[in-house]
């Protein structure tokens, strides 16, 4: 049987325990065998993980400068949602521990979602589609 595919989402930070506090508080934990000093494994489910890592860390893994995420935007990074309760619920706290709003709130009735920046200013989607929109291929 083979293993289901994984992702893991390489974001820089510029203080790595601020970083860690704040998804902390948005429910997230972090797995600590690929964690140290200057980088965290965010684990958002079984498949998804984000390495929140050191701006100085980051740099020995790219020839590039740095997007400075607070001016610019390289990636909006969505995750989905079981309920519209769930959305404001994730929204909520990530505004209540230190995020800030991202985008307006879409709501098409059949989708509903909600955006907000995380410390780095990073840009976090959460977004509930009704289940029949989804076996409609996202038809309402």
């Amino acid at each position: 049987m083979t293993q289901p595919q994984m992702i893991f989402v390489n974001l820089p930070v510029k203080d790595l325990e601020t970083s860690k506090n704040f998804f902390s508080k948005l429910g997230f934990g972090f797995n600590p065998q690929f964690s140290d000093e200057t980088t965290a494994c965010l684990v958002i489910s079984d498949t998804i993980f984000s390495m929140l890592i050191s701006e100085p860390r980051f740099k020995e893994f790219t020839k590039k400068e740095i997007a400075d995420a607070s001016r610019t935007t390289e990636v909006l990074l969505a995750l989905s949602a079981e309920s519209r309760e769930k959305v404001d619920e994730m929204a909520d706290a990530a505004l209540a521990a230190g995020g800030s709003p991202a985008n307006e709130t879409q709501d098409m009735g059949f989708m509903y979602g909600r955006s907000f920046q995380d410390p780095d200013g990073h840009i976090w989607e959460v977004v509930w589609m009704s289940p029949e929109a989804v076996a409609n291929g996202g038809q309402a």
